[in-house]
């Protein structure tokens, strides 16, 4: 201890008599970095899974094709369909000149179908019913053979695999019109350019089946070698009598047979054919109902004339003839919205359940699971068919599905929150809390839930697939309808395609690529967030 004159005698040293020894050290480092929040480091960490963000980046491009697809389709909307052009291939005017999206489909055919297939071609090259050459045919714009692929001998019968465009291969029907829409669509050919309405064809010739089929070839040899003359012109079919059978057959009968127009005056028919100025006959006008005029029309340009534009469909056109691009969209939209509305309702009931069981354990933690267990017994598929028969009836099919989901889906969300609050409910952290007096719910949501943050995140993502999955596979059977709710999901655009599949496959391939990106995306973005968000990774460079 210093005494007074001990003081006195140091308080009269001058200050500059005084140094400081090591007075440039110093003991604490400065840190190089800045420090970052809980998130930030967590999104760090998620940016070096590059599966991760590749899963992100797909996820995010569903979504929004989901949204943007309805609001960038300007030519058609959900209302709109053909049931002329049902079942096609994808089609993209622009892609289709290099060989993609060209709405090609294989088709198998005997030498009558092969000639039928070049028919179209050369029937839309012959607007007056005067003939044209097989290469006429072949060169046009509406010849459905995109190439010839394979040919080969089954029997006596030679067969042909052809690529054919499906939207050509549609070629003629039969429409009856009103004296106004005749008019309106003869005014149209004069302004387009193009021709609709053609002139009718013979029925009776070996290549029509039917009086129904308006893709005869009206201008065919009775033999395929026959086909052609020296010239290649088209020899026109000669019956058993050696009398050459008219180009139009009218659609008046004698005895039950068709009479061809030659035969009109010589047995008393009526000659229901109206010609143009040109003496060609254009349609015929059905008795009793003069307003009426029964044409034949190349569909193609008959769907031109009444949209305005070429048909053209991304993805195709589905067994009704809708757009199949806004049925997908439509389609992920509802999948996706049930799915996140039943991890959300999950991810809060499952958090509750499992922080009291984890937390408090012992008799609470005991009956609970006990609850959990029984609930967890009862097949899913039972719950959903049960709500879906009885209760949907009154609710919907929406309201009917979340409720059958959330009867079970949160036991999954509820175990593990339960392991990860059992987990860290005795840590050292915890125990200081509760020693300077935190309330139990304190402890719960502001200490241990933090920490578990990462399982319980990861486990709400996972959810996401599997109730996609789970209502692909309810709308698949048939469990699950949409019609009452007025729309359709990825599970419904799968059964719709399960008995055609074979012959239209974009119909089974385009839903199926979705979910599959889907279940797979989902599943490693979860496990990203897992790591992302895992409190023992703070801070870590890896």
């Amino acid at each position: 201890m210093i005494d007074n004159k001990q003081f006195d005698a140091y308080s009269s040293i001058p200050a500059e008599k005084f140094t400081l020894v090591k007075s440039n050290v110093n003991h604490d480092v400065k840190f190089d970095t800045k420090p970052i929040g809980y998130f930030r480091d967590a999104l760090n960490r998620f940016a070096k899974n590059k599966a991760s963000v590749v899963a992100a980046a797909i996820i995010i491009l569903i979504v929004l094709f989901a949204v943007l697809a309805p609001l960038f389709n300007f030519r058609y909307d959900g209302s709109f369909s053909d049931g002329y052009y049902r079942s096609l291939g994808p089609r993209n005017l622009t892609l289709a000149k290099i060989g993609i999206a060209n709405a090609g489909v294989e088709r198998k055919v005997n030498p009558y179908g092969y000639i039928k297939m070049q028919a179209l071609g050369m029937g839309a090259e012959d607007p007056l019913g005067e003939g044209v050459t097989l290469a006429q045919g072949l060169a046009s714009k509406y010849n459905p053979i995109l190439s010839e692929k394979s040919t080969y001998k089954q029997g006596s019968t030679t067969y042909t695999v052809l690529e054919v465009e499906s939207y050509y291969e549609k070629g003629f029907y039969y429409f009856q019109l009103t004296d106004e829409e005749y008019n309106a669509i003869l005014e149209w050919e004069k302004q387009s350019g193009l021709k609709v309405i053609y002139p009718m064809v013979d029925f009776d010739n070996e290549y029509c089946a039917t009086s129904d089929d308006a893709n005869c070839w009206y201008k065919t040899s009775g033999k395929v070698d026959r086909m052609l003359d020296a010239s290649g012109n088209v020899v026109p079919y000669v019956n058993g009598g050696g009398r050459k059978l008219n180009t139009f057959a009218p659609l008046s009968t004698k005895g039950g047979k068709v009479a061809v127009i030659k035969d009109v005056a010589t047995q008393g028919l009526e000659d229901n054919y109206l010609r143009d100025a040109d003496g060609n006959v254009q349609y015929y006008v059905n008795k009793g109902s003069s307003a009426e005029k029964y044409v034949r029309v190349l569909y193609y340009n008959y769907y031109i004339y009444k949209n305005g534009f070429e048909p053209e469909y991304i993805f195709g056109t589905d067994l009704s003839g809708y757009d199949m691009a806004l049925r997908l969209a439509g389609g992920i939209k509802l999948s996706l919205l049930v799915a996140i509305c039943v991890s959300a309702i999950n991810l809060f009931i499952g958090t509750i359940y499992g922080a009291v069981e984890g937390y408090y354990g012992g008799a609470v933690d005991m009956v609970l699971e006990r609850l959990s267990d029984i609930l967890s017994g009862v097949p899913f598929i039972v719950i959903a068919t049960l709500f879906q028969m009885h209760f949907a009836r009154k609710v919907g099919s929406v309201p009917s599905l979340l409720l059958a989901f959330v009867i079970t889906g949160w036991i999954g969300t509820a175990s593990r929150v339960r392991t990860q609050f059992y987990r860290f409910k005795n840590q050292e952290y915890v125990l200081a809390a509760r020693t300077l007096g935190a309330g139990d719910g304190r402890i719960m949501f502001k200490h241990i839930f933090p920490n578990a943050l990462g399982t319980i995140i990861t486990s709400s993502v996972l959810v996401i697939p599997s109730v996609i999955f789970s209502e692909s596979m309810l709308s698949y059977l048939g469990i699950v309808s949409w019609q009452g709710a007025g729309g359709t999901s990825l599970g419904t655009l799968l059964s719709d395609a399960s008995t055609k599949w074979t012959y239209y496959p974009h119909l089974m391939i385009f839903p199926a690529v979705v979910i599959a990106l889907l279940m797979i995306s989902f599943n490693l973005f979860g496990n990203g967030l897992r790591d992302a968000f895992n409190p023992s990774l703070r801070g870590s460079e890896e």
